[in-house]
């Protein structure tokens, strides 16, 4: 079973998703005018509350919940795998699906905010589900109408109820199982404590607060997330200070390394320009999450006066992730990894699963008194806050699917996991969390694409045209049935 899990893994994050996926990033830089150079513009919009909008959180909450489900061990852990599989010039590769990552994420969110819908107590659902749900009705008439009452054609609806599905999956796994079993590791190794005692703190520390909802949810992000990726890169920056003689030398070998086959670290880490390419480009996709449809499920309870305003916020969570935070991480793990080649060969010398965590772990720890420490407490924050942030998204694909009474046994389900997780989960979980956010990833993509023209349409209007403070007015709908 393992080993079938492992091809079906390795086919879905094949070639094909990537080329999917980064072929996706670079569509919607051309299709939204290279909406990237409006950053500075959406970083400051990102930082502002505007009462005239509809929502149920702010505009930089729906950010913090994003980026604290992004923001986590992909930002450590799967920058050192990348490394270590695909060479350093995995780390350029991750850095340029950041970059060109930028427009999916404005897209997809646009699409989630545009067709969002109100729960039965007025809260705001959206995401690839509500997406298909709306976007393809048809009135009695035959012509499109996203208003309730339509008919919805089959295989939209079978793409709704697909992206819903594999997220609830992946949102069990990659939010809980994983994020439980990072944190638990990475603290018995430091600290004499037993697994199952982290497992129960961490069940407590996650009930408080996702039982309590999206706000909670969000408060909670909103206060922790700024100061934990602040801490985080000064901590790195602090590293590069130590390694300063070597940062050059680390650059240039991770730009050659990307358009060249070489052997790095002493001839532990070799490969050619595809393995650099694949493995930064799937990490990178791992990392910022544009395009797998998870962000714009919570972008969708943002108050917002339109679907460009949101959209704008929500890529600065691209660029935060792996434009800064991974880039920051390669650059580190390649220098250091200069001064101590004899890393790589000691990881590389009996490679598994965990290979990633370990090169991580040597590497800060090489830094006296302040990178072991910088790594731990990176670790189990980034960790626990993307518990947090992934609760979310399965809450909202179970309320679709099951309508809101599935909504307590699940997020029950959602806390034993991690205890489970915390005590001592397999390499299993990792295979099927890896394929789940594959397979989410590819009805969202397709939805997207095929709202692209109008996307592109209403973003010159609000974007270019300088009517962004405009307010839609557009009747967003109750949800109806469930």
């Amino acid at each position: 079973m393992f080993e079938l899990l492992n091809t079906i893994d390795a086919f879905v994050w094949g070639p094909a998703m990537i080329a999917l996926l980064l072929g996706s990033h670079l569509f919607f830089t051309f299709k939204t005018g290279f909406i990237q150079r409006k950053l500075p513009q959406a970083i400051k919009l990102s930082l502002s509350s505007d009462p005239e909008g509809k929502g149920d959180i702010s505009h930089f909450g729906a950010l913090a919940t994003a980026l604290a489900a992004t923001i986590g061990t992909g930002s450590i852990v799967g920058v050192a795998t990348a490394i270590l599989a695909g060479g350093p010039g995995a780390v350029f590769w991750m850095w340029i699906t950041g970059v060109f990552g930028i427009a999916t994420k404005y897209a997809e969110v646009y699409a989630a905010v545009k067709y969002r819908v109100r729960d039965h107590n007025g809260a705001m659902l959206g995401g690839a589900m509500y997406i298909w749900e709306r976007a393809f009705r048809r009135n009695a008439e035959g012509k499109r109408d996203p208003s309730p009452g339509g008919h919805t054609p089959w295989w939209a609806k079978l793409g709704a109820v697909a992206f819903a599905a594999f997220a609830a999956i992946a949102a069990i796994g990659t939010g809980s199982a994983v994020q439980a079993s990072a944190m638990s590791g990475i603290i018995t190794s430091n600290v004499d404590v037993p697994a199952w005692v982290v497992g129960v703190i961490i069940v407590v520390l996650v009930s408080v607060v996702i039982f309590g909802g999206v706000q909670s949810i969000s408060k909670v992000c909103e206060r922790l997330v700024p100061i934990m990726a602040v801490a985080y890169a000064g901590g790195c920056l602090v590293i590069l200070a130590f390694n300063w003689a070597l940062i050059g030398d680390a650059l240039g070998l991770i730009l050659e390394c990307a358009f060249t086959s070489k052997a790095a670290f002493g001839g532990a880490v070799g490969s050619g320009i595809m393995m650099a390419l694949q493995f930064g480009c799937a990490r990178g996709l791992f990392s910022n999450e544009s395009g797998l449809g998870s962000a714009p499920i919570v972008a969708s309870a943002a108050s917002t006066r339109n679907p460009a305003q949101q959209a704008l916020v929500a890529m600065t969570g691209t660029f935060w992730s792996t434009v800064v935070i991974c880039a920051l991480t390669g650059i580190v793990l390649v220098s250091t990894m200069l001064a101590n080649p004899d890393i790589a060969s000691s990881i590389m010398a009996n490679p598994t699963v965990y290979s990633g965590a370990m090169l991580a772990s040597e590497a800060f720890a090489k830094i006296p008194y302040i990178g072991t420490p910088i790594l731990v407490l990176g670790m189990v924050a980034f960790s626990y806050t993307t518990i947090l942030g992934w609760s979310y998204y399965g809450n909202r694909c179970i309320t679709y699917l099951f309508g809101r009474y599935a909504i307590r046994p699940y997020q029950v389900i959602y806390v034993a996991v991690a205890f489970l997780g915390a005590i001592g989960v397999g390499d299993i979980v990792w295979t099927i969390s890896d394929i789940g956010n594959a397979l989410m990833a590819i009805p969202n993509i397709i939805v997207v694409l095929l709202l692209s023209g109008m996307i592109a349409r209403e973003t010159r209007h609000y974007v270019y045209d300088g009517n962004l403070d405009e307010v839609d007015d557009t009747p967003i709908p109750q949800l109806e049935g469930k």
